[in-house]
């Protein structure tokens, strides 16, 4: 499948004229780009490998304040057929080194903490078996409310209040499957059929030798959905970092999904 995303963004800095961005689609074995444009004037711009190797991040130099970036691209996205209840788990002792770490708790995904729960309501499952259980439990018991949840929201708070945005609900999963001993990572990615239009977030399970793409929102199919880049949780992929305020002025993302003969 083919989607087409376009990006335009405007943001007034202030102090330190630098920022961080990870907006770019990363290039990997399950989704090619086929096309990319970039706009961005009076930046200076150099890249650095995301985390886990996994897209890059663009430190841009600005002259100004006013910060005005375009974006877009085409992209082809391998259709993932497998269904997760099928899919094996693999023992801690085989996996890969730099899998390893997407098995702790961090710093907004306190996975420890539910241990318990997830034994005792989620035990008598395996591998994606228990995974489908969690991203459908996660999908029934939390509702989907704007504004209810910011930057210090904790995977311990959304437990309680039942409710946020995909932030939210990728923490949710990440860090039920991790206390259930299942690798799991947060993704930022654009996604086809995401209400309101926006930067997304989902989370990706290690199963069966590879990761595989979990959304508890519902709004996104597996293979509708374009990585951006992967971390532990939302600190690790924030798509914009700056040192001292910056103001908003636009920010519009649009993902389509193309007709292809």
């Amino acid at each position: 499948m083919q989607i087409q995303i376009d990006v335009a963004m405007e943001y007034e800095l202030s102090g330190d004229l630098r920022a961080c961005l990870a907006f770019e689609v990363a290039r990997m074995p399950v989704q090619t780009v086929l096309s990319e444009e970039l706009s961005f004037p009076g930046a200076s711009i150099t890249r650095v490998a995301g985390e886990s190797g996994v897209g890059q991040r663009m430190w841009a130099s600005l002259q100004a304040p006013r910060m005005s970036v375009r974006y877009s691209a085409k992209v082809e996205i391998a259709a993932d057929t497998t269904r997760l209840e099928d899919l094996p788990s693999t023992p801690r002792h085989a996996l890969p080194g730099e899998v390893l770490g997407f098995l702790r708790p961090s710093r907004y995904c306190q996975s420890d903490k539910f241990i318990g729960f997830v034994t005792r309501r989620f035990g008598h499952l395996d591998g994606g078996a228990k995974v489908a259980a969690i991203r459908d439990w996660v999908g029934r018991e939390m509702d989907y409310v704007p504004g209810t949840s910011d930057a210090n929201t904790t995977v311990v708070d959304t437990f309680a209040a039942r409710a946020g945005v995909c932030r939210d609900y990728a923490h949710m999963v990440c860090a039920l499957v991790r206390a259930a001993d299942i690798p799991a990572r947060y993704c930022s990615v654009y996604g086809v059929g995401v209400e309101p239009p926006d930067f997304h977030a989902i989370a990706q399970v290690f199963l069966d030798g590879r990761w595989h793409n979990v959304d508890a929102t519902g709004m996104c199919r597996p293979d509708e959905v374009a990585v951006i880049s992967v971390g532990r949780d939302a600190c690790d992929v924030a798509f914009m970092e700056t040192l001292d305020p910056a103001g908003l002025y636009e920010q519009n993302v649009s993902v389509m999904r193309l007709q292809t003969s």
